[in-house]
Protein backbone atom coordinates (compact mmCIF):
# COMPACT_ATOMS: atom_id res chain seq x y z
CA UNK A 1 0.00 0.00 0.00
CA UNK A 2 1.18 3.36 -0.70
CA UNK A 3 0.29 7.17 1.00
CA UNK A 4 -2.32 8.47 -1.29
CA UNK A 5 -2.97 12.02 -1.45
CA UNK A 6 -4.62 13.74 1.87
CA UNK A 7 -8.25 14.49 0.34
CA UNK A 8 -9.54 16.36 3.42
CA UNK A 9 -9.09 17.03 6.81
CA UNK A 10 -12.10 16.70 9.17
CA UNK A 11 -13.38 19.22 11.42
CA UNK A 12 -16.00 18.20 14.31
CA UNK A 13 -17.95 21.60 15.07
CA UNK A 14 -21.35 22.03 16.90
CA UNK A 15 -22.38 24.26 14.63
CA UNK A 16 -21.69 24.09 10.68
CA UNK A 17 -24.09 27.33 9.91
CA UNK A 18 -21.47 28.85 11.85
CA UNK A 19 -18.47 27.32 10.54
CA UNK A 20 -19.46 28.26 7.26
CA UNK A 21 -19.79 31.45 8.23
CA UNK A 22 -16.00 31.48 9.43
CA UNK A 23 -14.59 29.87 6.19
CA UNK A 24 -15.91 32.20 4.33
CA UNK A 25 -15.36 35.05 6.35
CA UNK A 26 -12.38 34.68 7.86
CA UNK A 27 -10.50 32.36 5.58
CA UNK A 28 -12.01 33.67 2.42
CA UNK A 29 -13.39 30.01 0.98
CA UNK A 30 -15.01 30.80 -1.69
CA UNK A 31 -16.34 27.80 -2.61
CA UNK A 32 -18.34 26.08 0.00
CA UNK A 33 -20.81 22.76 -0.87
CA UNK A 34 -24.44 22.12 0.25
CA UNK A 35 -24.67 20.60 3.86
CA UNK A 36 -25.81 16.90 3.88
CA UNK A 37 -26.62 14.46 6.36
CA UNK A 38 -25.39 11.28 6.28
CA UNK A 39 -27.95 9.12 8.95
CA UNK A 40 -25.50 5.85 8.63
CA UNK A 41 -23.07 7.61 10.41
CA UNK A 42 -25.03 9.98 12.86
CA UNK A 43 -23.56 13.31 10.97
CA UNK A 44 -24.38 16.69 9.06
CA UNK A 45 -21.44 17.49 6.90
CA UNK A 46 -20.04 19.90 4.59
CA UNK A 47 -17.48 20.28 2.62
CA UNK A 48 -15.42 23.14 2.24
CA UNK A 49 -12.64 23.29 -1.09
CA UNK A 50 -9.76 25.06 -0.19
CA UNK A 51 -9.08 28.02 -2.09
CA UNK A 52 -7.06 26.99 -5.89
CA UNK A 53 -8.19 23.88 -5.41
CA UNK A 54 -11.56 22.02 -6.90
CA UNK A 55 -12.64 19.77 -4.02
CA UNK A 56 -11.83 16.01 -4.22
CA UNK A 57 -10.22 15.95 -7.60
CA UNK A 58 -7.38 18.28 -6.58
CA UNK A 59 -7.48 19.95 -3.78
CA UNK A 60 -7.73 19.11 -0.25
CA UNK A 61 -11.03 20.04 1.50
CA UNK A 62 -12.10 20.44 4.74
CA UNK A 63 -14.56 18.67 6.09
CA UNK A 64 -17.10 20.05 8.53
CA UNK A 65 -18.91 17.13 10.78
CA UNK A 66 -22.12 18.35 13.29
CA UNK A 67 -23.47 15.46 15.27
CA UNK A 68 -26.91 14.75 14.68
CA UNK A 69 -29.36 13.57 17.60
CA UNK A 70 -28.06 10.44 18.76
CA UNK A 71 -24.16 10.60 17.70
CA UNK A 72 -22.33 10.04 20.54
CA UNK A 73 -18.58 9.85 19.29
CA UNK A 74 -18.86 12.73 17.78
CA UNK A 75 -20.89 14.65 21.00
CA UNK A 76 -18.55 13.39 22.99
CA UNK A 77 -15.36 15.06 21.03
CA UNK A 78 -17.57 18.27 20.97
CA UNK A 79 -17.72 17.90 25.15
CA UNK A 80 -14.35 17.79 25.34
CA UNK A 81 -13.82 20.17 22.74
CA UNK A 82 -16.68 23.36 22.90
CA UNK A 83 -15.80 25.18 20.15
CA UNK A 84 -14.86 22.16 17.86
CA UNK A 85 -12.02 21.11 16.31
CA UNK A 86 -9.99 18.83 13.58
CA UNK A 87 -11.23 15.76 14.37
CA UNK A 88 -9.53 13.66 11.55
CA UNK A 89 -7.03 13.58 8.60
CA UNK A 90 -8.34 11.38 5.50
CA UNK A 91 -5.99 10.04 2.77
CA UNK A 92 -6.88 8.55 -0.05
CA UNK A 93 -5.94 4.66 -1.33
CA UNK A 94 -6.92 2.66 -4.49
CA UNK A 95 -7.99 -0.39 -3.07
CA UNK A 96 -9.43 0.30 0.32
CA UNK A 97 -9.85 -3.68 1.26
CA UNK A 98 -6.05 -4.11 0.53
CA UNK A 99 -5.11 -1.12 2.49
CA UNK A 100 -7.21 -2.61 5.34
CA UNK A 101 -5.50 -6.47 5.15
CA UNK A 102 -2.65 -4.44 5.11
CA UNK A 103 -3.11 -2.42 8.40
CA UNK A 104 -4.63 -4.85 10.29
CA UNK A 105 -1.29 -7.04 9.21
CA UNK A 106 0.71 -4.40 10.97
CA UNK A 107 -1.47 -4.86 14.18
CA UNK A 108 -3.48 -1.64 13.54
CA UNK A 109 -6.63 -1.25 15.09
CA UNK A 110 -9.52 -0.80 11.94
CA UNK A 111 -12.47 0.80 13.62
CA UNK A 112 -15.10 -1.36 11.52
CA UNK A 113 -15.88 -2.73 8.42
CA UNK A 114 -15.60 -0.58 4.85
CA UNK A 115 -18.28 1.85 4.73
CA UNK A 116 -19.75 4.47 2.15
CA UNK A 117 -18.74 7.84 3.56
CA UNK A 118 -19.48 11.44 2.23
CA UNK A 119 -17.75 11.42 -1.01
CA UNK A 120 -20.02 8.30 -1.63
CA UNK A 121 -16.75 6.00 -1.80
CA UNK A 122 -15.34 3.26 0.40
CA UNK A 123 -13.98 3.98 4.05
CA UNK A 124 -12.68 3.11 7.08
CA UNK A 125 -10.92 4.78 10.24
CA UNK A 126 -7.96 3.40 11.95
CA UNK A 127 -7.62 3.87 15.70
CA UNK A 128 -5.42 6.69 16.85
CA UNK A 129 -3.56 5.16 19.47
CA UNK A 130 -1.70 3.38 16.53
CA UNK A 131 -1.58 6.33 14.16
CA UNK A 132 1.01 8.30 16.60
CA UNK A 133 -2.55 10.13 17.88
CA UNK A 134 -4.63 11.20 15.00
CA UNK A 135 -7.54 9.18 13.76
CA UNK A 136 -7.28 8.37 10.51
CA UNK A 137 -9.42 7.76 7.81
CA UNK A 138 -8.50 5.58 4.67
CA UNK A 139 -10.76 6.25 1.58
CA UNK A 140 -10.84 4.82 -1.84
CA UNK A 141 -10.15 7.32 -4.61
CA UNK A 142 -13.22 8.91 -5.43
CA UNK A 143 -14.74 9.39 -8.59
CA UNK A 144 -16.02 12.49 -8.53
CA UNK A 145 -16.07 15.52 -6.17
CA UNK A 146 -19.18 16.29 -3.64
Amino acid sequence: MKLGRLNHIGVATPSISESIVFYRDVMGATKIHDPFDLPDQGVKVCFVDTPGGDGALNGTQIELIEPLPGNASIAAFLEKNPAGGQHHVCYEVHDIHAAKAEFEAMGKRVLGEPRIGAHGTLIFFVHPKDMQGVLTEIMEVPSQAH
